[in-house]
């Protein structure tokens, strides 16, 4: 009679497994999507992620951030079904397994919208968040890293001064220390998001050691860090001279210049876009550059980028040349008025054509050498 009664559970256990297993998996399908919602799926997920079988929680939660992650109605759902204080809850009690399946969820939400990001915030996320950072497992942490970073403070300042209340900060410095590669790449791009939005926040990365830990990474061999560490350092430095100070303290030339080589383009845009927030402060800055073999370095850039990845060093040329005829004259000896000249021509998008104008005319401006520079280049024609 026991055995009976075991196997009506056994049986019960196995239809759930079946049942979130197969959600999750058409889940994955975007043509399934309008079924599965008219099907009522958020209100039969909900109660399994309190299920007493930890797989059975996790498909769960896999199902609830593939149906989120398809639409801001569907981000809406979890929210409106008050999903988000179970997964919060799990953040802090539940194995490795459920908490990265929980995180998945928390960023599948927060992306589509600040609005979104906030009722995460609302819900406490950021705290249980904060807390997977110090998880012994590097998987949770970069999970957490993930959705602290590109998912929550990248959409407006007011939530990445929330994520920096929390205590994230301290903490992803601290990961970006460890071993693991893609918990680096991921802790760097999470500081970068916070550092852009002011020079408040960006402060508090410095104060917590960041710039120095960070730039010490420019010479690694993995392309994917090295773009995340370019675009930190420029995030910071961008503000203002104080931060563009600390950059550059943090020993950031001619190592950053080498950047510039990279075989992977986006390590090359970054760092040719860390070099433009640096320069644009001031005289002694750009001299910095200039002296470290900076503008040489762009030249060569801007010469063999096309597109968008060029606007970065056009910019920095004329940013450089703008302060003193000093400055022009090594980008005029640096060879920088041809291929300023050859995207004016033939760069088909008008802001780029607007931005090597602008340059040309840094460098033309301080005087008749100069001007006749650009003539001789047969750049006024054009």
């Amino acid at each position: 009679m026991s055995r009976a009664i075991l196997q009506v559970f056994e049986e019960y256990q196995q239809s759930r497994v079946t049942f979130v297993q197969t959600v999750a998996e058409l889940a994955n399908r975007p043509q399934n999507i309008d079924t599965l919602q008219n099907a009522g799926v958020m209100a039969l997920l909900r109660p399994l992620l309190l299920d007493n079988v930890a797989s059975i929680q996790q498909s769960a939660a896999l199902a609830l951030g593939r149906l989120a992650n398809h639409s801001d109605e569907l981000a809406e759902s979890v929210v409106t079904h008050e999903i988000l204080p179970q997964l919060v809850h799990g953040l802090g009690q539940q194995n490795r397994f459920f908490k990265k399946a929980a995180a998945f969820v928390l960023r599948a939400v927060a992306k589509h919208s600040p609005q979104l990001a906030q009722a995460l915030v609302d819900s406490g996320a950021l705290e249980s968040l904060v807390e997977c950072l110090e998880d012994f497992d590097p998987s949770v942490k970069e999970a957490s890293a993930w959705a602290l970073g590109p998912y929550i403070a990248r959409h407006a300042k007011e939530l990445a001064l929330a994520v920096v209340d929390a205590g994230a900060v301290p903490l992803l410095v601290l990961c970006f220390q460890e071993p693991e590669l893609t918990l680096k790449r991921m802790s760097a791009s999470a500081l970068a998001d916070i550092a852009k939005h002011t020079p408040e926040l960006a402060q508090t990365v410095v104060d917590a050691g960041g710039v120095s830990l960070i730039a010490r990474e420019l010479g690694h061999a993995d392309s994917g860090l090295k773009r995340q560490v370019c675009s930190c350092l420029g995030q910071v430095a961008k503000h203002n001279v104080d931060l563009a100070e600390v950059v550059v303290e943090a020993e950031v030339f001619p190592r950053i210049l080498h950047c510039l080589k990279d075989v992977n383009e986006h390590v090359r845009k970054n760092a040719a876009t860390c070099i433009r927030e640096i320069a644009r402060h001031t005289p002694d800055l750009a001299k910095l550059i200039v002296n470290a073999g900076g503008v040489a370095a762009v030249v060569d850039y801007i010469t063999e980028a096309r597109g968008n990845n060029r606007l970065p060093g056009i910019m920095s040329l004329g940013f450089i040349a703008a302060f003193s005829e000093t400055l022009a004259l090594a980008v005029i000896v640096s060879k920088g008025i041809p291929p300023l000249k050859d995207a004016l021509i033939n760069e088909p998008e008008d802001h780029l054509k607007a931005a090597s104008a602008w340059s040309l005319g840094q460098i033309g401006r301080h005087g008749p050498d100069h001007s006749r520079a650009l003539a001789e280049a047969d750049v006024l024609r054009r």
